[in-house]
């Protein structure tokens, strides 16, 4: 063994600094970062293809780093997309920040019976509930149930168990609850591109929602695995059956 190298054996520091001396080699996967990856063109076809393969809702910024673009042309993109999906068997639904696609509404029966899946039925109370969730979110708990005027904890862990409503962040009021709000499945499920598509409310119903007002929210939730573990454990039920049915709502 010479002597450089029984220099390196005693210090193994020495080594990186003797690698960097003989100058650069190979980038490595795990140092190559994404500034160094060059900018693909971000055309309609490639803006859908990368929709149609994302396994979850992507941010407007997740799709600019991917393409190497600026906000400005992922926002036209996303815009011509929208309008060529208009006539065809997919939607663009755009929830906030994120996008995703999803089958369109007027195939929803052909492809609920390729799936085996009939429609879920929802009870009054939960079309009740999901309802103030969607027009008022983010909201707690107990705005709900101020509304209602009934318990409605079944309600909201059904609910979140399907998904039609999410878990948004938590509210600044004591015991900081959490802020619920409609998300993907929400607008698919009803056949809404965007929460703007809500049609718009009576007056008086209105009114009697904008008593209770939306909550700020002081701890959003963003991270997807986190949404998924709290609607895990919402409820294993499936079946539909709110305790509070029973009292007219």
């Amino acid at each position: 063994m010479t002597d450089e190298a029984l220099d390196l054996a005693a210090d193994p520091h020495n080594a990186d600094e003797t690698s960097a001396e003989a100058g650069p080699g190979p980038a490595t996967p795990a140092a190559a970062s994404d500034e160094s990856r060059p900018p693909i063109e971000l055309t309609e076809a490639a803006l859908e293809a990368l929709l149609f393969v994302a396994e979850r809702p992507l941010t407007r910024r997740e799709i600019g780093a991917f393409a190497g673009a600026d906000r400005a042309t992922v926002d036209e993109r996303l815009g011509d997309l929208e309008v060529s999906l208009r006539e065809r068997g997919v939607r663009l639904l755009i929830d906030g920040d994120r996008v995703e696609l999803a089958t369109a509404p007027e195939g929803g029966a052909l492809v609920a019976r390729y799936v085996g899946a009939d429609a879920i039925r929802l009870s009054p109370a939960s079309l009740e509930t999901m309802a103030i969730v969607a027009y008022r979110q983010p909201v707690t708990r107990a705005a709900i149930e101020r509304i209602r005027g009934v318990d409605s904890d079944y309600t909201i862990r059904t609910l979140l168990h399907r998904r039609l409503i999410v878990e948004l962040g938590r509210s600044g009021a004591p015991g900081r609850p959490f802020l619920y709000g409609t998300g993907f499945d929400f607008l698919e499920r009803f056949g809404l591109t965007s929460l703007e598509e809500l049609p718009p409310l009576d007056a008086d119903v209105a009114a009697r929602l904008a008593e209770e007002g939306g909550e700020p929210m002081t701890e959003p939730l963003f991270d997807g695995a986190t949404r998924d573990a709290h609607d895990a454990d919402a409820g294993a039920e499936s079946a539909e059956r709110d305790v509070d049915a029973g009292s007219g709502a």
